[in-house]
């Protein structure tokens, strides 16, 4: 009678299968939340990821067609998605600076002051990055009717309604006299204006897109409540150089030359609709709308506009693509000596140039670092593709994001 012989695995080569387990379940696990549960497609091609690991994408086991898995080394599960197949929108690049003016629906607090030891704003519960709509049931929009209504109440008390987040409220001040007149001890602003770039028109809908981020407030940061806004020429006369600690920024004014409407400020940057795209000096090439999944870590360039001579490209490399729901969908970084030399890297302004890789329109710069003007971060131009349908369709920032 034999005797069954049962061998042991080593107790190092256990330890190494289990870690190299937990490797992989933590990278399912990572994946799992940071790729998006849903993916455009270009019509007749299969979705494809540039990840750093092998993730494929099959037809799930479902009776809906639009439904793929996604597995890791083509074997581990990882999770089902929405794929939602279109065709490929084709559109106009930009990297031409233009002047962007915008007034606020509402005015923003961007400070408070005390007047005779008391602050009645504060008192009030205001807070600075509060947006005041009405004073005493009449809508405000501009700073100085704000000021004849606290002047005009004589210490009687006013009722305010204002929004904070995307919620609105309503509080009583008492102003109080000071300075030779009646106020409110908090400082607002109801306007703002700078240069920026364009990124795209798109002539199959007539919006236009730039900035690639929101229009903040200087003081409070805070994204500014569009009310009405335009975009209008440039005339550039060149720029002041980034520096570490210090990021340059175009310079120019502003021509009597109206390119069109703004009808959002949100996140993804401004849009608006306008007959830009017959102007003969902003049109630009053309190029297909790449998918933010098929953006790849590697070699691109940017269009970008320094001064008078136009519209350059420049070479940049992507350092970095970041999950769809990341803060920052890209990290660039230029070594393009002519860029380097004119402007010692990315400066303000420049926000919004379009990012070009395999010929696909696929991103844009958003932000400079200030320690390193080399580099910077990018958003996806899928995204901000999405935000320009909205402002075409008269939707909110909310429902573009």
């Amino acid at each position: 009678m034999s005797i069954l012989k049962i061998r042991h695995i080593p107790q190092s080569a256990a330890a190494l299968l289990s870690a190299v387990c937990a490797a992989v379940m933590m990278t399912v696990s990572y994946y799992g939340q940071a790729l998006p549960d849903s993916f455009t497609t270009e019509e007749g091609s299969a979705l494809t990821l540039s990840t750093r690991l092998p993730v494929t994408a099959a037809s799930a086991a479902v009776t809906d067609g639009s439904r793929v898995s996604l597995k890791l080394f083509g074997s581990v599960p990882i999770k089902e998605v929405k794929e939602t197949a279109v065709k490929r929108p084709t559109l106009i690049a930009g990297g031409q600076a233009f002047g962007i003016k915008l007034v606020t629906d509402g005015v923003m607090i961007i400070d408070m002051k005390k007047i005779n030891g008391r602050c009645p704003a504060e008192e009030a519960g205001l807070r600075i990055g509060d947006v005041i709509e009405e004073i005493n049931g009449e809508k405000v929009g501009s700073n100085s009717r704000i000021s004849e209504l606290i002047r005009s109440s004589r210490g009687s008390d006013c009722k305010v309604t204002f929004r904070r987040s995307d919620s609105k409220f309503e509080c009583t001040l008492t102003p109080v006299f000071g300075e030779g007149s009646y106020r409110a001890g908090m400082w607002v602003r109801d306007s703002s204006a700078g240069i920026g770039t364009l990124t795209f028109a798109d002539p199959a809908t007539g919006a236009f897109a730039g900035l690639g981020h929101s229009i903040c407030d200087a003081d409070t940061h805070e994204p500014l409540p569009l009310s009405q806004g335009s975009v209008s020429g440039v005339k550039l006369s060149g720029c002041t150089k980034s520096a570490k600690g210090d990021p340059g920024q175009l310079i120019g004014e502003f021509t009597d030359e109206e390119l069109g409407q703004l009808t959002l400020n949100c996140s993804g940057g401004v849009y608006g609709e306008s007959e830009i795209l017959s102007d003969v000096s902003l049109q630009g090439e053309e190029f297909p709308l790449g998918f933010s999944q098929e953006v790849r870590e590697g070699s691109a360039y940017i269009l970008a506009q320094l001064d008078d001579s136009g519209v350059k490209r420049y070479d940049i490399t992507i350092e970095r693509v970041s999950p769809i729901d990341c803060d920052h969908d890209l990290i660039i970084k230029t070594n393009d000596k002519r860029l380097l030399r004119k402007a010692g890297g990315i400066v303000q302004g420049m926000s919004g140039s379009p990012i070009i890789q395999d010929g696909r329109l696929v991103g844009a710069v958003t932000h400079v670092f200030v320690d390193d003007p080399t580099g910077g971060y990018g958003i996806f131009a899928e995204r901000m593709y999405n935000c320009s349908l909205a402002a075409v369709s008269g939707k909110s920032a909310q429902a573009a994001g």
